[in-house]
């Protein structure tokens, strides 16, 4: 159950739940973090963003918290105490809220089963939330329009391809047994359209979509490979100077 923080709350120690960039790049100082999920919201590539991942004529996809009774969302808590707090908070309200548009929750964080404390007691984290009101809250889309519209989208903090990969690494990492539908299903159709968005000098043997069945010492290699090749085809076409703006979506 969601419930709005106060600015003027006062405490000692404070947890950030982290579901999207924040997993993999906090940027501020913090005491200890958790693997773990919330409940009751799906995560969504539907908010718009106009600074980080794209700009005022071509928005890129990020992901915010929708509202699903049954659902949960997996990610990163961390947890930051006294003089951490300020900075940390004064950050994020930059990053997140001035620049990309979110506002601040709280919600109850489940850590998974390796990673909670003896004392069982639970945690609330401060969770950063777009909601359709938002100006440049973009919505709902098929799979293969969101992936088009990442595909081509660059913003001050990188491409918006790099966000995509690494929420995907994160999750299959760090989260091997849980499924992510919407999620995997944009990068699949990300992974499709790469070749004919840029140009053909970086062209790379992409592999077919990344999917991670085989749990053995074998099949984690195989993974590994295939998430190296990957990497290395996204980093050099998301390093070019010029983009396709023409997709090529043939079905």
């Amino acid at each position: 159950m969601m419930r709005e923080l106060h600015p003027e709350c006062q405490t000692s120690a404070l947890w950030i739940f982290g579901y999207g960039s924040l997993v993999w790049k906090p940027d501020f100082e913090y005491t200890s973090c958790k693997v773990g999920f919330i409940r009751g919201y799906n995560r969504r590539f539907w908010h718009g963003d106009t600074f980080h991942r794209g700009n005022e004529k071509m928005p890129g996809r990020v992901v915010t918290l929708v509202e699903e009774c049954d659902a949960c969302t997996w990610g990163v808590a961390y947890e930051i105490r006294d003089h951490q707090i300020a900075p940390a908070l004064d950050y994020l309200c930059i990053r997140e809220s001035k620049r990309g548009g979110y506002k601040t929750q709280l919600v109850e964080f489940i850590p998974r089963e390796e990673e909670v404390d003896c004392d069982g007691i639970n945690i609330m984290a401060l969770v950063y939330i777009a909601t359709p009101e938002n100006p440049i809250y973009l919505g709902p889309a098929p799979p293969e329009q969101i992936a088009a519209e990442i595909a081509i989208s660059r913003g001050q903090s990188g491409h918006n391809l790099e966000y995509l990969i690494r929420l995907a690494d994160f999750m299959r990492l760090s989260c091997p047994d849980v499924e992510d539908d919407h999620l995997f299903s944009i990068e699949a159709a990300a992974i499709t359209i790469l070749p004919y968005l840029y140009d053909t000098e970086l062209s790379f043997p992409l592999l077919s979509v990344i999917n991670f069945p085989d749990t053995s010492s074998k099949g984690q290699a195989a993974t590994l490979k295939k998430q190296t090749e990957l990497s290395t085809f996204v980093e050099r076409a998301t390093g070019a100077d010029s983009l396709s703006r023409s997709i090529c979506l043939s079905s």
